[in-house]
């Protein structure tokens, strides 16, 4: 698929058409990620860091359950 690249002040945004956005599941306000592969830029809605993000959490949610537990009585 075709992109159009457009100033914007002193930046360049990209429009992504509808049938792409539906696709990736954005909307207005959303995050994109832009990962750096071998071949180029991959753009995507998935944070890269959201695994070690929620491995942190679950160390967390493991070693306090207890307090975990009695916060949500």
């Amino acid at each position: 698929m075709l992109l159009n690249v457009k100033k914007r002040g002193n930046s360049l945004s990209v429009i992504v058409p509808k049938e792409m956005a539906a696709n990736m599941q954005v909307e207005d306000g959303d995050k994109l990620f832009a990962t750096k592969t071998p071949s180029g830029y991959e753009i995507s809605a998935y944070d890269p860091n959201f695994e070690k993000k929620m491995e942190a959490a679950r160390r967390g949610m493991k070693k306090y359950r207890n307090a975990l537990n009695e916060l949500a009585k």
